[in-house]
């Protein structure tokens, strides 16, 4: 996300001498992306960011796949999922490939005893129920329903929720998420029509300096597998810092559709991109304002990707038998479309009051054993006209 952003003290001028007020040094550490060549910002700590004290034991986070080439239209009950005290056990993976994992997870507690860092992916955690705060070591993101929040990997982080009653989904990219290009001129800005701007975007705030020693838990991801290290001081020890590789948030509630007067294609409703998958939100819209108009979407053929949509409220036009929290999944290979009656009752219809997230994978998706779970078994039956 091309935006440049400062929290707390930073020195004058980058690599030089910071020195605390009892004259010692602070430790600046570069926390950037591709190698030296992208989104990068400069962190001054109060302690050296390095003091691994103990590695206490890995696990194996693997997903478990049980459909590894899916051809079947499949509906998830998501609500069903049941929640789970902590923030990383409550994680459900449920269709993954290299590219990306997308999940649930309805976790109960507050990060309180740990800390988080995925060393592998991006996360976009799209927050359906709850309130709280994302804690991260360049400040913090208040968050709430209809919130997406992006956290680059390496990020320190830990969530606070203020009840035990959330919902979020989630995406773990394998590629750095940015905003579309399409909507940015050359130096990065958001053009006037992009569907939202930088004044849109939650940024991190109230930057809390912990000058602590003692005994922190880093939960670490990296390779699938879940490392649990020892570090002698606390990780949220920033200064200050400035840059532009930092945690943002964005709610879908300020994306502004973009109409016309026939049906637009999905890629108008695009939040996010990488280079393996896109980012969807479908809002509530006026609908296409030519005379003879249908406003359900016409069938189309997912041909070079596989489609999963994520319904968070209203009703969903288009489907039938439809919820919040459900997942669908419309495989490439075959078409799909309005299920039957949408296509003709979306006639003479003036407006939507939808939302939903879209995430379209350019490679196949695969099933995991979580997702069957919630799997409805039937959903790729129900085109059928009875």
């Amino acid at each position: 996300m091309p935006i440049y952003h400062k929290q707390g003290n930073i020195p004058p001028k980058r690599h030089t001498q910071f020195r605390k007020p009892n004259g010692e040094l602070y430790y600046e550490q570069l926390f950037g992306t591709i190698g030296f060549d992208g989104m990068s910002s400069l962190l001054y700590h109060v302690n050296r960011p390095t003091m691994v004290k103990d590695v206490l034991r890995s696990r194996d986070v693997s997903p478990n796949i049980a459909v590894d080439k899916n051809i079947k239209a499949r509906k998830f009950v998501g609500f069903d999922a049941v929640p789970v005290d902590d923030f990383l056990e409550s994680r459900k993976h449920l269709l993954v490939n290299n590219d990306i994992n997308i999940g649930i997870q309805a976790p109960k507690k507050s990060m309180t005893d740990y800390f988080y860092k995925n060393a592998d992916a991006d996360e976009m955690l799209f927050i359906h129920k709850g309130t709280g705060t994302l804690k991260t070591l360049v400040g913090n993101i208040n968050f709430e329903y209809g919130d997406y929040l992006i956290i680059p990997r390496g990020m320190i982080y830990q969530m606070h929720f203020d009840t035990e009653d959330n919902r979020i989904l989630y995406a773990e990219s394998f590629h750095p998420i940015y905003s579309p290009k399409r909507y940015r001129n050359y130096f990065g800005q958001m053009l006037e029509h992009s569907p939202f701007c930088e004044r849109d975007y939650k940024l991190p705030t109230n930057l809390e300096t912990h000058d602590e020693t003692g005994e922190f838990i880093m939960r670490i991801k990296k390779q699938n597998m879940l490392h649990e290290l020892v570090y002698t001081t606390h990780p949220f020890d920033v200064i200050g810092w400035d840059g532009y590789n930092f945690p943002y948030g964005f709610s879908i509630h300020n994306f502004e559709p973009i109409t016309g007067r026939v049906h637009q294609p999905p890629p108008v409703h695009q939040t996010f991109e990488t280079s393996a998958f896109v980012i969807c939100s479908f809002c509530p819209r006026m609908y296409d304002y030519h005379p003879q108009s249908i406003p359900a979407p016409y069938n189309h053929s997912n041909i070079d990707s596989d489609e999963m949509l994520y319904y968070v409220d209203g009703d969903f036009m288009s489907r039938n038998n439809i919820g919040p929290g459900y997942i669908t999944l419309h495989p490439g290979g075959i078409p799909h479309g309005p299920h039957p009656g949408a296509y003709e009752r979306s006639i003479g219809q003036t407006e939507t009051e939808e939302l939903a997230v879209m995430i379209d994978t350019f490679k196949p998706l695969k099933i995991t054993e979580e997702a069957l779970a919630l799997d409805d078994g039937k959903y790729y039956q129900s085109w059928l006209e009875h």
